[in-house]
Order: C-alpha cells, then structure tokens, then sequence
C-alpha cells in the first residue's frame, strides 16, 4: 500500500537540536530502568523544555549501547559534533551517513566500542559480524533484530514483545485522546521463523506525562515515531521512507539463517 502523507508533513519539518531529538528517543527505556543513567527527570525535563545544553550531553554519554554508536557514525562521517542532527537521526530513523561507515569501523566498533565479544557467545558474536559484509548498519534497529540480547542493565534475550517495544516504530494518528494517540501503525510479527511486518493496525501509545508532551499539537493524519510505547516526534516524508527503507533492510539480515 502507498504511503500517505498529511498535508502538514508535505513540507520539511525544521529539525530539532540534535541533543533534544535524541533524548526523546532515550528517554522511555531510561525510565523504565533499561539503559543509561539515574537522571530521567531531566531528560524528561531537557526535552519538554526544549532546552538543550553541555549537561544533556553529558547525560546521553551514559547509555553504554547509544553513544557507541553515535561516536563511530559521527567519525565516519568527520562530524565532529558526535551529537549533531544528522549523526542522531542517521542512528535512530537512517539516513546516507550510514552507508559511509565501513566493514571494518563497524567490526571493531562491536569488540571495542560495544564489547559484544565478551557479553556474548562465540558463536553468536561470529553469526553477528559475519552480517558485516551483508550490509549490516549501525542503525538503532540492526542492533534490536541481531545482537538478540537486550544491551544496557538487563542483559537477557529479546522476545517478539520486547523487539517491538524497542525497535524505533512508526504510525499514523487516527484519533488524539487526553493523554493517548491512538494509530494505525505495523507491527513485528513472527511467521514460519522468520520476522516481518504486520499490516497496519490500530495501537494506541501515550504522548502526555503530567500533562506534558514531546508532541506538540498532534494533528490527525501525522505521522509519528514511538518508543517503548512512547510517541517520541512527528516525522516528514523522508524521515518515514527512510526509517521504513532501514529497518527493513536490517530486518532482512535478522531473518538471513545462511550466515
């Protein structure tokens, strides 16, 4: 089926300070004690304020699994800035960035940067780089479907319902209640051991806390993206294409058992 886009997201969206568009993804797995630091009032604080300075920085460098990441896009790229717009964007939603990161940055980004070689099994940690050469990125979603393992303070196994929740989802707002939106939006499901996308259905996640949000005037028709059942932003065209375009193909190489 097409993609639809609402008259309001024909246009681009300005785009928000990296710092802050990045604590609005972190922030829910933060809450819920998954990852990062002791501090989730102030991101929450910091990104309903729309405030961003050094300290906020200083906050996000506490998720052991996201800075890495962030670090080696922005090196690849020689952005300096390792939370510019671009480099989070590229980690959360996708963009070209990524497909400037070589095989072998991404190889040792995983010894070094992540030390997956000693949190996980050999076998698993051979199956995880031989996807390197596949066309593995580092892009938020890659890590959720290949790693299988939950990074940050709880290190257990993926289920289907924990990569749902965790993956970066998209959905289209169907009806705004008080503290709610409700969406038509995929879901991951499993069938025939491999994992893929649901059509499109209807799925309500929260937007509002203490009567504050991260969405401000949230139209019917808009776009969204959600964390941990969390409505993170409203995303433009290009942002959806390419969140759908990268997730996908990080999808595919979950489900590629030849390696």
């Amino acid at each position: 089926m097409p993609t639809i886009i609402s008259d309001n997201q024909k246009k681009p969206q300005k785009q928000f300070d990296g710092l802050l568009s990045c604590a609005r993804y972190a922030f829910m797995p933060n809450k819920l004690q998954y990852c990062g630091g002791t501090k989730n009032q102030d991101l929450f604080e910091y990104s309903t304020n729309k405030k961003s300075e050094p300290t906020l920085g200083h906050l996000l460098e506490e998720f052991q699994t996201l800075y890495p990441y962030l670090k080696l896009i922005a090196d690849s790229n020689n952005i300096k800035d390792i939370f510019d717009y671009r480099v989070v964007e590229a980690y959360w939603l996708g963009n070209e960035l990524l497909d400037n990161v070589n095989m072998n940055k991404l190889y040792w980004h995983f010894i070094d940067g992540l030390k997956l070689k000693k949190k996980i099994k050999h076998k698993e940690f051979e199956k995880l780089v031989g996807k390197i050469p596949q066309g593995a990125l580092p892009h938020h979603s890659f890590h959720v479907f290949n790693v299988y393992f939950r990074t940050g303070h709880i290190a257990v196994k993926h289920s289907l319902e924990t990569m749902n929740s965790c993956c970066i989802s998209w959905g289209k707002i169907t009806k705004i209640k008080d503290t709610e939106l409700e969406i038509s939006a995929p879901l991951l499901i499993s069938k025939n051991e491999s994992l893929l996308f649901s059509e499109p259905q209807k799925k309500t996640v929260s937007f509002k806390f203490l009567d504050r949000t991260f969405i401000e005037n949230p139209k019917i028709g808009d776009w969204i993206t959600f964390h941990w059942n969390w409505a993170c932003e409203i995303i433009n065209e290009q942002q959806l294409n390419n969140l759908q375009k990268y997730t996908n193909i990080c999808l595919k190489l979950a489900n590629n058992r030849g390696i």
